[in-house]
């Protein structure tokens, strides 16, 4: 069903094209000894290559490696091709826009580039029902919330030498964008085996009639699995309600068998109390950003 609606979303954004846009495909240089990898600034849903003279395959979430095909059969009429020559038309699609390029082949190796960067202003916008918000524009409000000043000062948590504080909660889109830290009071620098968002009781109740859902985060700016001191993260969850009697938990285990634990319980209270971001806060951060903090 998703990907009917992609190419719905694509047909008429397609037949929406004016000959103009079409005749300004920009080129892309390729040659046989050569791996030209193209990165797009957002995930890729769909790649369409008019042409068998060029293969290829979409090896990370955003980017392509192509080249041209070389025949390798010995007794097959050997692969040429002319300097210039137009081997096809490479479209790629992604979350929110769509870019089309012409390959052409060059003779010459050091023509031909092994990394090809997609830019935002060569793009071409359309409407995908399936995302609201590309992971790139996450990452985008996810840096600027994480330089934003702490808003929240009630929600403070603490256990096992641990502290975890909620700094700000911001309503964006269709998502809350959650920005929490930690600091580590031990000597021991903790690992983090697994973050855990859940929907569930308030009370404490018996298992049985305990209910608890499991929520899946669309987005984490920091993918750290140690810290000694101190660590932030913006947790990005769709937007979601919930009775009183429910709280969002948020739970940080360390990777040990007496690992320690900390969590953070958000009410209902606190999610009406989100603020909203003003969009003209990414006129500050770049297009291009590192989509996440490693260590």
């Amino acid at each position: 069903m998703k990907l009917k609606s992609l190419i719905a979303a694509v047909a008429v954004f397609a037949t929406a094209l004016s000959a103009s846009a079409v005749a300004s495909k920009q080129t892309i240089l390729i040659n046989d000894e050569v791996t030209t990898h193209i990165v797009m600034p957002e995930d890729i849903k769909m790649v369409d290559l008019s042409t068998t003279k060029v293969i290829g395959n979409q090896c990370a979430d955003n980017i392509v490696r192509i080249k041209p095909y070389v025949e390798t059969d010995p007794e097959a009429e050997p692969t040429s091709y002319r300097e210039g020559e137009l081997l096809g038309t490479l479209t790629l699609i992604g979350e929110r826009h769509l870019a089309q390029y012409d390959v052409v082949f060059t003779a010459t190796p050091t023509r031909a580039a092994s990394i090809y960067q997609v830019q935002y202003s060569g793009l071409q916008s359309y409407i995908n029902p399936e995302v609201s918000m590309p992971k790139s524009e996450m990452a985008r409000y996810a840096w600027a919330v994480y330089g934003s000043d702490r808003k929240f000062n009630q929600l403070v948590f603490r256990a096992n030498g641990m502290k975890a504080i909620v700094n700000n909660i911001y309503s964006i889109g269709d998502y809350f964008f959650i920005d929490y830290s930690l600091q580590n009071k031990t000597k021991i620098a903790y690992d983090i085996e697994e973050m855990r968002v859940k929907l569930t009781d308030k009370k404490e109740v018996k298992a049985t009639n305990s209910q608890t859902i499991e929520l899946t985060p669309a987005y984490s700016l920091n993918l750290a699995k140690r810290f000694k001191k101190k660590y932030r993260n913006v947790l990005v969850i769709p937007k979601l309600t919930f009775p009183d009697e429910k709280v969002l938990r948020i739970e940080i285990s360390e990777n040990q068998i007496s690992g320690r634990v900390i969590a953070m319980t958000i009410e209902y209270d606190d999610i009406l109390n989100a603020d909203g971001f003003d969009s003209d806060i990414l006129k500050k951060i770049p297009y291009t950003v590192h989509p996440h903090i490693y260590k």
